[in-house]
């Protein structure tokens, strides 16, 4: 191992004409006392204190810009999630509806055309004779429920029901010469299924949001 460097001789002591030191610089201070070291200790404190708020707020705001980097990098695929559940909760009520509908005519199947009787009143009123087809089941009784129906909204001409072998059991046909009136329950469900779909597929990934107040 090799020795220190000797450290030369400094020339910062000065020496007067007997040869006693006439100035010296101050040496460091080796001995403190307690109220300088409590000082010193809160000094330190501090300033580690600081470097340690200073770090702390860098790392958050790292942390704050990934997670708005990754909020806006999500925001697509949550459009699209929410979009999925539209279509999904929209053919579950379109199922519901159309599976208590089917109950309802199989309950009231004249339902639909003394409906269709009251809402063409005014058209019909003039008419000399109303031509009903509908399904065997249906027409078997039709007649009695169309000229209850007929009194209710004052029409006096004839009705003539007919019995239509396949049609389905609450579909008819109503004819009073100026026009013309026809349900079918399997082909509206599928005009409002595709109804629905239109709605959907023009809506896209830019609806309403699903929660009221807030932005997509």
């Amino acid at each position: 191992m090799a020795d220190a460097p000797h450290q030369r001789f400094g020339f910062d002591t000065v020496f007067d004409g007997a040869g006693d030191v006439a100035y010296a610089p101050p040496r460091p201070k080796r001995l403190f006392t307690i109220e300088e070291v409590e000082q010193v200790r809160a000094m330190a404190f501090g300033e580690g204190e600081a470097q340690a708020l200073a770090s702390m707020a860098a790392l958050q705001a790292q942390a704050l810009s990934s997670v708005a980097a990754s909020v806006v990098a999500a925001f697509p695929k949550l459009a699209g999630v929410a979009h999925d559940h539209r279509v999904a909760s929209a053919e579950l009520a379109l199922a519901c509806g159309k599976a208590i509908a089917d109950a309802a005519l199989a309950r009231f199947p004249e339902a639909p055309i003394r409906a269709a009787m009251e809402n063409l009143a005014r058209e019909i009123e003039a008419a000399p004779r109303l031509m009903v087809a509908a399904a065997p089941d249906l027409a078997e009784n039709l007649q009695a429920v169309l000229e209850e129906a007929a009194q209710a909204i004052g029409y006096g001409g004839a009705i003539q029901v007919r019995s239509m072998p396949g049609m389905a059991p609450a579909a008819f046909t109503l004819d009073f010469g100026d026009g013309a009136a026809a349900f079918d329950p399997a082909a509206a469900a599928v005009r409002v299924a595709a109804a629905l779909d239109a709605a959907l597929a023009a809506e896209g990934l830019h609806a309403e949001p699903l929660i009221p107040g807030s932005e997509s």
